[in-house]
């Protein structure tokens, strides 16, 4: 399989008033694309940054991020929202859908923005394939939380992205819930090749994984 995700040696420090927080120390990480990787850490010890890091949202203060062998952290501001747009899609605990539209016209938001001709097709095309295009025409209202989070998912793959950076996205749902938002993203990764990173508190989710990473005072290690 091709490595579709690297970070080398990456460092993340910020300042909080007078004292300088270390959020990542010396993270190495790759994910395989079709592969499922999973960082497993409670609350606060730098999922998220090492999320958007890998994303392009934030910048390493020192290290390498490179997604299809690119480097990314280097990249301009407008460079990395460019790469977002098309080569990685996220998804959060919370779903973010616009509650006046139906599913379907939250599916095809980002189209709207970056002016992509990807019409419905393409949208009814990834709520079939997450198992949610029988609820199209439902307003977020009259969805249960793992229908919401597949109306999410689905939104983030419209533009066809190789990486999907998915940021507690069980955290609002029961266990069986949970299990089946799991089993869609792994029939995601079998049938495209998509590479997924999740970062998750819950270490049952994570064994599921193909890798299953624990992220302990800013260092990354096996689990």
């Amino acid at each position: 399989m091709s490595l579709l995700l690297e970070m080398r040696g990456v460092h993340r420090s910020y300042r909080r008033g007078p004292e300088v927080v270390s959020a990542l120390r010396g993270v190495d990480l790759s994910v395989e694309a079709g592969r499922i990787v999973a960082v497993v850490g409670a609350s606060g010890s730098g999922k998220t940054t090492l999320l958007n890091i890998a994303g392009g949202v934030d910048r390493p203060t020192a290290g390498e991020v490179l997604l299809e062998g690119r480097r990314v952290d280097s990249l301009s501001e407008s460079e990395r929202t460019a790469l977002r747009r098309t080569r990685i899609g996220m998804i959060f605990q919370d779903y973010y859908l616009v509650p006046g539209l139906t599913a379907v016209q939250n599916v095809r938001l980002p189209l709207m923005f970056s002016g992509d001709g990807g019409g419905p097709d393409r949208a009814l095309e990834l709520m079939e394939r997450v198992e949610i295009a029988a609820r199209k025409s439902f307003h977020p209202h009259q969805l249960s939380g793992g229908e919401q989070q597949r109306v999410a998912i689905a939104r983030a793959l419209i533009h066809g992205p190789s990486l999907l950076l998915a940021d507690e996205p069980t955290g609002n749902l029961d266990s069986e819930q949970a299990g089946r938002i799991f089993s869609v993203l792994r029939s995601l990764t079998e049938t495209s090749g998509l590479a997924i990173l999740i970062a998750t508190h819950d270490d049952a989710l994570a064994r599921r994984a193909d890798v299953a990473l624990r992220l302990r005072d800013g260092v990354l290690v096996s689990d």
